[in-house]
């Protein structure tokens, strides 16, 4: 297992970033979490074994059809989180 924590910047809010997210987490069986920062980046923290979650980073880097992915900051987390599924946080 992997886990990371990811700012992803761009045009990210509004487009339906977070359900994109949490769509292709669940659909892949990462578990973690995406929230909106206040400066208009994604916040995402997931887990996975490292094979999909390269994947899973992948996807994001595309986005949903609105969005414009122009940065991904990868930050590889200490320690695995127990999370369990993909929530977004409000």
């Amino acid at each position: 297992m992997r886990a990371v924590r990811l700012v992803l910047r761009g045009r990210v809010q509004g487009v339906g970033f977070r359900w994109f997210t949490r769509n292709a987490a669940r659909e892949l069986g990462v578990a973690g979490r995406v929230r909106n920062l206040p400066d208009g980046a994604v916040e995402v923290h997931a887990a996975a074994d490292p094979e999909t979650l390269a994947r899973f980073i992948a996807w994001l880097r595309e986005g949903p059809p609105a969005s414009r992915v122009t940065a991904v900051d990868e930050q590889e987390l200490a320690t695995i989180p127990d999370w369990h599924g993909f929530e977004i946080e409000h």
